[in-house]
């Protein structure tokens, strides 16, 4: 009986570690993106995800070897999520800041960018940063992004919140914002996307900062960002950015940075 007993013991626990092992085996990261970021990552007309960020984060999945599951979920989510660890990580076009490395960690830099003056086509009052404090315009901002931070040290500008971009533009076509700041690619959606909106836009002045976007990661994570850091060094050598850069016609609003 006791012989018995111990072999099921056993039996029992090879078939735990097996379970175990394939679990470790088949487990998938999960990944949080906010796939209102046109042309980064949205849903196309098929209802599927979308962009730049999305065929990025495929190439890098191929070229690390991993699997992983994307997380819809809208920008203020976003950095919560990876620090409560709902996700292993999270793209989407998050620009690497000092004072956000106290609470992630982020990988090496996949693309620059920069913030951009948006205004009505119309719109002939408005030529730079300048204007829009002298005349102490009303602007808009998505909520939480470094648009919205930039334009908290300037307390000359009337600054609005909006939890999207779109949001924004939208009403300032409406004639309820004097101009929208925002990142430099978000134009590009209504350039490729959206003519009918793209015709009463337009960007003034030149990108007005240089940034970085990073795939951020918890901070007690370090053997994920390695990955991830290893995989876009990869793609930036072997040209995969540079083509995808291409294919989504990302042009002088944002570009490939240089590996450091």
């Amino acid at each position: 009986m006791k012989y018995f007993s111990s072999r099921l013991i056993i039996a029992f626990a090879i078939l735990l570690l097996t379970a175990c092992g394939d679990s470790s085996q088949t487990s998938k990261l999960k990944v949080g993106i906010d796939a209102t970021l046109i042309p980064m990552a949205f849903i196309n007309d098929q209802n599927k995800l979308d962009g730049f960020e999305v065929e990025l984060l495929k190439a890098l999945a191929e070229t690390a070897g991993f699997e992983y599951e994307t997380v819809n979920v809208e920008w203020a989510g976003i950095i919560g999520g990876v620090v409560t660890h709902k996700f292993d990580m999270a793209i989407s076009s998050i620009t690497i800041l000092e004072s956000r490395k106290k609470n992630m960690a982020f990988s090496i830099p996949y693309l620059r960018s920069g913030l951009a003056i948006v205004v009505r086509r119309d719109e002939n009052r408005v030529a730079s940063l300048e204007d829009l404090k002298q005349k102490k315009m009303k602007v808009g901002a998505q909520r939480g992004t470094t648009s919205y931070f930039f334009l908290e040290k300037h307390p000359e500008i009337e600054k609005i919140a909006y939890e999207k971009y779109s949001h924004a533009v939208a009403d300032m076509i409406k004639g309820e914002l004097d101009a929208v700041l925002g990142e430099s690619t978000g134009t590009l959606y209504y350039k490729n996307n959206d003519n009918a909106v793209f015709q009463k836009i337009k960007m003034v002045e030149e990108v007005l900062t240089e940034e970085y976007y990073g795939i951020i990661f918890a901070l007690d994570n370090p053997e994920l960002k390695k990955t991830l850091d290893r995989a876009i060094a990869t793609v930036i050598q072997n040209g995969t950015l540079d083509r995808l850069h291409k294919k989504w016609e990302l042009g002088l609003a944002a570009s490939v940075p240089e590996l450091r």
